[in-house]
C-alpha cells in the first residue's frame, strides 16, 4: 500500500470516474487504474463498484476513502513540518471566500499579502459556506474567509473582525426619516433578502427572528447579489441590509439611504477558516495578520463601532 494508492482512490471517489481522475493526478488511465487494482488486491476487497455509472463506492470502500483522506492529509503534515522549521512561506495555497465577503475585502488584503509573500502561490474561489466546508473536509481548500461560528467538529476558526449591520433604506419607506434603527424596528415581511445559500441571509432572518418568528413567511424579493437588492430597493420595493464593508465604495447618492443601527450594532462574525489538522499554518497565521490589520485600519478611520455579533443558527 503506498500514499500515490490512496491518493489515486481519492481522485475517483471524488471524480466518480477513472478517466477524468488520472486527468486531475496528471497520469494515464491505465496506470491509476492499475494501482488500484493492486491495491484492491493486497486489500482483498473491491473498493469501487464498476458496474455503476457513474462509479460507486462500495460500504467498506466507504470506509477506506475516509481513513485514506486522513492519510493522505497527514503524509502533507511532513513537508509542512521542514517548511516551518525553515520558516518558508510559499507554495500554492487554496483560499474559499463567501459571495458576501469576496468583493468588498479580497481587494483591500490582496495586494497587501502578495508584496508581503510573494513565494505564495494564492488560488482563491468564490464558494458558500456549504461548499467551503465540503471543500475543507474534502481537503481541496487549505483556508477559507466565511460567516461564523460554523460548529463544525473537523474546522478551527479564528475571527477576523465583526462586520456590522447597516440598513438601506429608500426615500418613502416607513423608516426612512428615522436617524438611529433599532432591531425592533425591522418588519422582515417588507425585507429585501439574498436567495438562499448565503450566510448574509441566515443573519438577516436570525436577527429579525430575535423579535418576530417568521420561519414559516414568504419573502417578497429575493436576489442573489448585493447589487440587485439595492436597485431593488431603489424601485421602492423595500428595504434591504448590507455588511458594512459594502458600504464604503458607494455612490453618494445611494450613500444618504444608509442608515446605522443604535449602537452597538448588531453584526456577522467573519473569520478564517482551516481543518482541525492545521495544515499550513504559517500562511494561515499570516493571513490572518494582513487581513486583520488592513480591516481594523479602515473600520478606525470609519469611527465605527462593532461590539454584538449575530451567530448563524
Amino acid at each position: 500500500m503506498t500514499i500515490t494508492q490512496l491518493y489515486y482512490v481519492l481522485a475517483v471517489a471524488e471524480n466518480q470516474n477513472f478517466t477524468k481522475a488520472a486527468e486531475k493526478c496528471f497520469v494515464t488511465q491505465p496506470t491509476l487504474s492499475m494501482q488500484i487494482q493492486k491495491l484492491e488486491d493486497e486489500l482483498d476487497v473491491q473498493i469501487f463498484d464498476r458496474s455503476k455509472k457513474p462509479i460507486e463506492l462500495t460500504d467498506v470502500g466507504k470506509k477506506i476513502v475516509i481513513q485514506a483522506r486522513n492519510i493522505v492529509n497527514e503524509s502533507y503534515r511532513i513537508q509542512d513540518i521542514v517548511d516551518q522549521q525553515k520558516g518558508f512561506i510559499g507554495g500554492e495555497f487554496k483560499l474559499g471566500i463567501i459571495p458576501t465577503v469576496m468583493p468588498t475585502l479580497l481587494p483591500m488584503f490582496l495586494k497587501a499579502f502578495i508584496k508581503k509573500h510573494p513565494k505564495v502561490k494564492l488560488k482563491i474561489e468564490e464558494l458558500t459556506t456549504e461548499e467551503i466546508i465540503t471543500r475543507i473536509n474534502d481537503g481541496h481548500l487549505d483556508a477559507a474567509i466565511a460567516a461564523t461560528p460554523l460548529e463544525e467538529d473537523n474546522i478551527k476558526e479564528r475571527a477576523l473582525l465583526y462586520e456590522p449591520f447597516v440598513c438601506y433604506i429608500p426615500q418613502g419607506h416607513r423608516l426612512h426619516g428615522k436617524k438611529n434603527i433599532e432591531v425592533g424596528d425591522l418588519d422582515i415581511d417588507d425585507m429585501l433578502l439574498l436567495e438562499d445559500g448565503h450566510c448574509f441571509r441566515e443573519g438577516v432572518i436570525n436577527l429579525c427572528k430575535a423579535f418576530k418568528d417568521h420561519a414559516d413567511d414568504e419573502f417578497q424579493l429575493e436576489s442573489g447579489s448585493i447589487e440587485t437588492l439595492i436597485k431593488l430597493s431603489n424601485e421602492g420595493l423595500g428595504m434591504t441590509l448590507l455588511p458594512y464593508l459594502h458600504t464604503l465604495d458607494m455612490r453618494e447618492n445611494e450613500k444618504k439611504n444608509l442608515h446605522y443601527f443604535k449602537e452597538p450594532s448588531p453584526a456577522r462574525e467573519v473569520s478564517i477558516i482551516f481543518h482541525k489538522s492545521e495544515l499550513k499554518m504559517q500562511i494561515i497565521e499570516s493571513l490572518q495578520e494582513v487581513i486583520a490589520g488592513i480591516v481594523r485600519g479602515a473600520i478606525a478611520f470609519q469611527d465605527v463601532k462593532i461590539i454584538s455579533p449575530i451567530h448563524k443558527k
